[in-house]
């Protein structure tokens, strides 16, 4: 009988939660708002990748109604601003004399705000890293560096989110 209900107690706190369980955003928050992110680069388009993979993934993990701008009817408005996005080489080939492989590095502050100002959370530092390799073979040239900034972006957008709903 102590087993079972060791057992029992042991599945309570195994981690497994239904789908917006874990969000331990204010209670009565429903919806939220992500106007597109602010940018001080000169990179075109990746505010609009990163707001993208930053909605996607609320969609996907809580049953908050994501709206797409600075709705006054929102509960709560996630704010981003890209501060920096450099691109550095990392391996250089000795024969091509070309680099052969990049590091994507993007900086981004964040913060979430109640709809009454309140601020829910808040990161002015959030550093992410990609790396990519380079085509060295023109016929078969392929620009790898968009491909690099969508992952980035999911994964800088899968942090984000659960930052914030693990932050209260």
């Amino acid at each position: 009988m102590f087993v079972a209900c060791l057992f029992l107690v042991s599945l309570t706190g195994c981690g497994y939660h239904t789908l917006g369980a874990a969000t331990h955003l204010p209670q009565g928050t429903r919806t939220i708002s992500v106007p597109v992110f602010a940018t001080r680069t000169t990179n075109n388009h990746t505010e609009i990748v990163l707001t993208q993979a930053v909605v996607r993934e609320l969609l996907t993990r809580t049953r908050l109604r994501v709206l797409p701008s600075d709705s006054p009817d929102a509960d709560a408005v996630l704010q981003g601003t890209i501060l920096s996005q450099t691109v550095a080489p990392l391996t250089y080939n000795s024969v091509t004399q070309e680099s052969s492989s990049f590091l994507i590095t993007m900086v981004v502050a964040v913060k979430l705000v109640a709809r009454d100002g309140h601020v829910l959370y808040d990161n002015n530092n959030y550093v992410f890293r990609q790396q990519y390799q380079s085509t060295t073979d023109l016929t078969t040239y392929l620009q790898e560096d968009p491909a690099a900034l969508q992952r980035l972006s999911r994964d800088l957008a899968h942090a984000l989110v659960s930052d914030m709903l693990e932050s209260f």
